[in-house]
């Protein structure tokens, strides 16, 4: 019978599974373990073959990797019985839920799960009570150096704590959720005790280094969520936090790293410490929590509309169902206007060297035309398959369905720009951009674009650049662009060099027109609108940063996005520097940024 551990995100079972082992007498050779992956599944047969015999242990990582192999193992664990497996053998699994693995394994197996602490308090708890921190030998293994060593030791767990939690606040605290769990810890505790051994000093930049970029930053791939945990190590890995009796890791000094002491000192502070914790611990607003309760809610939603059933074809409530459908798409239909004339826009705005906006409108049009196209097409079919007139096919079943309950169908996001709008705001906000296209194309550029209106805000940025590089016959490549936030929300007249733009929106701050830089947002306001940025552009290595925050600024609040074939992020734009009093710290940890549009 196997014994199955089911894995979720920041859980690993192996450690624990390791010491296990080792007190049951099964360490070392009667122990061995393998990763499952490609090419990996006759090692395992063979280790399982072997340990069938001598009765030992076996450990198969990661099973959901190995999809082609699931059958063999199902084979595998059909022929085991009492007369020809030894008595001590054991077979342990390791497997995120997958819809592959074998179901009878699954109901002939015993399963655990190991889920992360939920909590400051409880994660903090859980690594001082796991090894390696348990263990006596590990704890005082820095003789003479006892109050640095069990220092730093506090605020690296505290830190790991901080960065599991984080999650919990969705893109404001991760643009991606990461897998953070006990190995990245343990390894951490590891290096961190050899270097205070073998250092008089404290070699703060090495274990900085080792923990924020290798251990912890191996897992993170988005070049800002490495900003923010080589950020928030900083907070816990400085020299404050050993000489200071009480160094706070919060404003209001709730939590602290409490004075050098035994390991039962450590364990009863952290059993005071509070079991909810505000933001203020994490360095955010405390509007998080309320951006943090309307996603779960959201979450919530979704998953009833997951459970309600689909209306069928037939009686009276097919007949509703479909006269809801015809209105809706008869609706939509009606806003949307007639495709762009693309030839017509060539030739009024043809490609000119001085003026690349030409070519930068053309393809807008373009791109809007093909969404409109698709959406047009699909609703067409849909009303004609209600009269009949053609078959329902799945695609569009699933458009119908995603019209009755308000989403943006998927085929149209297949082809669209990012949006988190709902259906009624998504096709209000197409109407406005297209309008806005349409009216740059009537009445020339506009003097303030509204940068968040393109589908492909790369391109406009990159004409912008353009046009000054060839005004001043300046290489693109040594060029980027400065900002001035203006103390205006629109204007009529073109700048020298560069452009306006409008339509961003503050995260996780506010814009204060009258001290010209960040502040603090106020209580219950989300989200704030910026007033107008003049993008300049700039020779590279004239742009300061100093007194600035580099601000991203994305698409859409999911901020997470997919690398394209054009090499640009979906969702991430481009960085803009904003004047700031505080320092960037302050607002890294805030998770500050601009957003092209909003949810609703």
């Amino acid at each position: 019978m196997p014994l199955i551990f089911v894995l979720s995100p920041g859980a690993d079972p192996m450690a624990g599974l390791l010491k296990f082992a080792e007190d049951k007498g099964f360490g070392g050779s009667k122990f061995n373990a393998i990763s499952l992956g490609q090419g990996q599944g006759p090692i395992a047969r063979k280790m399982i073959e072997a340990a069938v015999e001598d009765g030992s242990w076996v450990a198969l990582q990661n099973v959901h990797l190995a999809v082609s192999w699931m059958p063999q193992l199902e084979k595998i664990c059909e022929d085991f019985s009492p007369e020809t497996v030894n008595s001590n053998f054991r077979l342990w699994l390791t497997s995120y839920p997958s819809p592959k693995f074998p179901v009878t394994v699954l109901q002939n197996s015993v399963k655990m799960t190991n889920e992360p602490p939920t909590g400051l308090k409880a994660n903090l708890y859980q690594s001082f009570t796991t090894d390696p921190v348990c263990d006596t030998n590990f704890f005082e293994g820095c003789p003479g150096k006892e109050q640095v060593f069990e220092k730093l030791l506090f605020s690296l767990c505290f830190f790991h704590a901080i960065v599991q939690e984080r999650k919990k606040f969705g893109p404001v605290g991760w643009n991606i959720p990461y897998g953070f769990n006990d190995s990245d810890l343990r390894i951490s505790l590891q290096q961190l005790q050899l270097f205070v051994n073998e250092y008089s000093h404290i070699p703060l930049n090495a274990v900085t280094y080792l923990t924020g970029e290798c251990n912890y930053g191996g897992r993170v791939t988005d070049d800002w969520d490495r900003r923010c945990i080589t950020t928030i190590l900083r907070v816990y890995y400085t020299e404050e936090v050993v000489h200071d009796n009480k160094y706070k890791f919060s404003p209001s000094g709730t939590y602290f790293a409490p004075p050098s002491g035994n390991y039962d000192s450590y364990i009863q502070f952290i059993k005071n410490l509070p079991s909810s914790q505000l933001p203020e611990v994490f360095g955010m607003h405390d509007n998080v929590d309320i951006s943090r309760e309307l996603q779960d809610t959201k979450q919530l939603f979704e998953d009833l509309l997951l459970t309600q059933a689909q209306s069928g074809g037939g009686g009276a409530g097919g007949s509703s169902t479909e006269q809801k459908l015809t209105d809706i798409a008869t609706d939509i239909l009606s806003k949307l206007p007639a495709g762009f004339d693309i030839d017509d826009a060539i030739e009024k705005y043809p490609v000119k060297y001085e003026e690349s906006m030409n070519t930068v409108l053309v393809q807008e049009m373009e791109r809007f035309n093909r969404l409109c196209d698709v959406i047009k097409s699909s609703l067409l079919n849909l009303q004609k398959a209600i009269k009949g007139l053609v078959v329902m096919a799945e695609s569009l079943e699933k458009v119908a369905g995603s019209l009755l309950v308000g989403k943006v169908p998927e085929l149209w996001s297949k082809n669209s720009y990012p949006s988190l709008k709902p259906l009624g705001s998504y096709i209000t906000d197409l109407v406005a951009r297209l309008m806005f296209l349409q009216t740059w194309y009537n009445n020339d550029k506009p003097t303030c674009f509204w940068v968040s209106a393109f589908y492909f805000n790369q391109a406009f940025l990159t004409g912008v650049k353009q046009n000054y590089a060839r005004k001043y016959t300046i290489p693109i490549d040594k060029l980027d662009l400065d900002f001035e936030v203006l103390p205006c929300d629109d204007i009529d007249q073109h700048p020298d060099d560069g452009a306006y733009v409008k339509g961003l929106y503050l995260e996780a701050a506010r814009w204060d027109g009258k001290k010209m830089s960040l502040a603090e947002s106020n209580p219950k306001v989300l989200y704030d609108v910026v007033p107008v940025i003049w993008l300049k552009p700039a020779i590279k290595t004239e742009i300061s940063t100093e007194g600035k925050y580099v601000s991203p600024v994305y698409k859409t609040s999911a901020r997470q996005g997919q690398l394209s074939t054009t090499g640009h992020s979906t969702n991430f734009v481009l960085a803009i520097n904003l004047p700031t009093i505080k320092p960037q710290k302050h607002w890294v940890l805030r998770g500050t940024c601009l957003l092209c549009s909003l949810d609703d």
